[in-house]
């Protein structure tokens, strides 16, 4: 059975007997099923299948394209994970999960504004990194359980606790982590996991054309002292994350309150030089983070309950230095 889409344009009498459009909203399903149709139509590679507005705008990682260009000529098929941020009540919907381009998997995050049946805003993040798409596909399909409903502020103002904590975290901040949160980057549980280094994420981008080089170095092994192993509430109480510079553009796109999720566009900067250098909350002297300048792209899906953070799944890709979002 289809899903009901109530985006209708409905027309009634105005001033001498012209008709004026009234529109409906647009409710969940009717959010998702726009999104599935972004979808088909970027697989027959076909704008036309959408019901855009004239003066739509469409940004890909970041930069402004016109329809038909960019992931449109390239993207093949759907992928099998599959996580909706819906918010009727600002009638925008956001998507975390996977497509195949040119065969390959890739990882995907959308958000997109839907007024009166038609489309006038696009924002799509491709994350061309097959093992981050095989291994939120690994995950299953995502159904997360619905959370004591909460309002959009108190939402929106624990999601700016999360970013603030991070941004030069110093582990004195407050970092409003559940006990049994756990993060997950590129499908990777990067939190209560002794297997980890934190340092082979930033050896994941492999050289191509315009990078040089022979490719990024193998991840060094295990450490059991490593910040991986610990939660995330431990993470930022030791303050190991004080080489992450900026969390700036940190954008809220769509917030599900019935579910607690939150959809943020976010970069995060790393000066490198001497902010690698610091001391932890206990004091140990460490030194981490990328050796060169470096910024993530980030898509994040928070998972937020009774105040407290239980879940981030987020994508990311490496983008050139201080890139702007383009919205």
């Amino acid at each position: 059975m289809r899903p009901r889409c109530v985006a209708l344009l409905l027309f009634s009498a105005g001033l001498h007997g012209q008709s004026t459009p009234v529109s409906r909203a647009c409710d969940r399903a009717c959010l998702e099923s726009f999104v599935d149709q972004y979808m088909d139509a970027l697989i027959a590679h076909d704008p036309k299948k959408l019901p855009l507005t004239p003066r739509l705008k469409m940004t890909e990682n970041g930069q402004r394209l016109e329809p038909g260009d960019g992931f449109w000529r390239t993207a093949t098929a759907k992928g099998t994970y599959r996580l909706f941020v819906d918010d009727p009540e600002q009638s925008t919907v956001a998507f975390l999960g996977t497509m195949r381009e040119a065969g390959i998997p890739v990882a995907v995050a959308i958000r997109m504004k839907v007024a009166n049946g038609q489309i006038p805003e696009i924002e799509t993040f491709v994350v061309r990194n097959q093992e981050a798409a095989a291994n939120l596909e690994k995950l299953g399909a995502s159904t997360p359980s619905s959370a004591p409903k909460a309002s959009r502020q108190e939402l929106t103002r624990t999601v700016d606790l999360y970013f603030a904590g991070l941004e030069k975290n110093d582990g004195r901040g407050n970092y409003p982590f559940a006990d049994d949160c756990n993060r997950f980057e590129n499908g990777r549980q990067t939190t209560n996991n002794p297997n980890l280094r934190m340092a082979s994420l930033f050896a994941t981008a492999p050289a191509g054309p315009g990078r040089g080089g022979r490719g990024a170095p193998p991840p060094p092994p295990p450490d059991p002292s490593d910040a991986a192993r610990l939660g995330c509430k431990e993470q930022f109480q030791s303050g190991y994350f004080h080489f992450v510079t900026r969390v700036r553009d940190r954008r809220v796109v769509s917030v599900d309150a019935d579910r607690g999720l939150v959809f943020a566009f976010v970069f995060y900067d790393y000066a490198a030089g001497k902010s690698r250098a610091y001391k932890l909350a206990d004091g140990q002297e460490v030194t981490n983070g990328p050796p060169r300048p470096w910024t993530w792209e980030r898509a994040e899906v928070i998972q937020i309950d009774t105040g407290k953070i239980r879940q981030i799944q987020a994508i990311m890709e490496q983008v050139p230095y201080g890139m702007l979002s383009g919205w």
